[in-house]
């Protein structure tokens, strides 16, 4: 493992996902999955997010659109509180949202409305 980008990986996931999520991911660990969140800190947080090729609020957008296509809800809102966190208005993340429901369907973008509703409503935004 590289060290230094596990670290760089480590501080990017706490910036957009939050403390308390990665904390929670990280009390989950055990030897059945450490080398899986090494390998998911170091490449996907460290190495990918890390790259300063895009800016953080880019790769939400990105990741949104991916993770929607994809229907991992569980995903779609960790992420979706992570676009807030990286400076997304609710008005850009409805845009997103229509956009999903376009390229993914309809019936990927109403669960993302579902859990984005959720997550503004427990956030405090207006949606």
């Amino acid at each position: 493992m590289d060290k230094a980008l596990y670290d760089k990986g480590m501080a990017m996931r706490r910036q957009v996902l939050g403390d308390a999520y990665v904390d929670r991911a990280v009390a989950n660990t055990d030897d059945f999955n450490r080398h899986f969140q090494e390998l998911l800190t170091t490449y996907c947080w460290g190495a990918v997010w890390g790259d300063d090729a895009l800016k953080p609020r880019d790769r939400s957008i990105l990741n949104l659109g991916m993770i929607a296509c994809l229907g991992r809800m569980h995903e779609f809102e960790a992420h979706f509180r992570g676009a807030l966190r990286n400076g997304l208005t609710p008005a850009e993340l409805s845009a997103i949202l229509r956009q999903v429901a376009v390229y993914c369907g309809f019936p990927a973008a109403v669960d993302c409305h579902r859990v984005a509703k959720k997550v503004l409503e427990e956030e405090g935004k207006k949606g």
